[in-house]
């Protein structure tokens, strides 16, 4: 067990003959004792100085612990985060291929129908265009009959129709 500055403030030494000056002895262990209590508290603040460092040093171990435990989770979240976005992007471009596709489909359609339409129109054209001409031709021909000839012949004595009349009346 190490010495205490009690220990040799109270150490005594037996007296020999012609044995070393007792006043020189005692102020050589006065100074031994502030050397040795001065050393004892410069030891004792160390060992608080080092206790104190070792808690920052394990508080900042907890803190670099924490951190590094966050950057994994930072890492996986974004990771996931990254994944979930591709699956959506890749479910968004699959949906607007369905629906590119659908419209595609939709307009072909209706092209076909409307070139079936068009197609349908051009035969009633060509009906009603051939009818038309049969119609003026036929009406040309009552124009060129010789029918409108006699009726500009016909005379008609108009005296004779305002006694008709008085007779149907009477």
């Amino acid at each position: 067990m190490p010495l205490t500055p009690l220990d040799i403030h109270n150490k005594e030494f037996s007296k020999g003959f012609r044995g070393y000056d007792e006043d020189e002895v005692n102020e050589f262990l006065d100074q031994l004792i502030k050397d040795y209590e001065l050393i004892i508290r410069e030891k004792k603040d160390l060992e608080d100085k080092l206790a104190s460092l070792n808690e920052r040093l394990g508080h900042f171990s907890t803190i670099e612990e924490t951190l590094n435990k966050s950057i994994v989770v930072a890492q996986e979240a974004a990771e996931e985060v990254k994944g979930n976005a591709q699956k959506e992007a890749k479910l968004i471009i699959r949906e607007a291929e369905k629906n590119a596709d659908r419209i595609v489909n939709e307009a072909l359609s209706k092209a076909r129908k409307i070139a079936l339409e068009i197609e349908e129109l051009k035969k009633q054209s060509k009906v009603f265009r051939t009818r038309f001409k049969m119609l003026i031709e036929a009406q040309l021909d009552l124009i060129d009959n010789g029918d409108w000839d006699q009726l500009m012949e016909f005379d008609v004595d108009a005296t004779n129709l305002d006694l008709e009349e008085e007779t149907n009346k009477a």
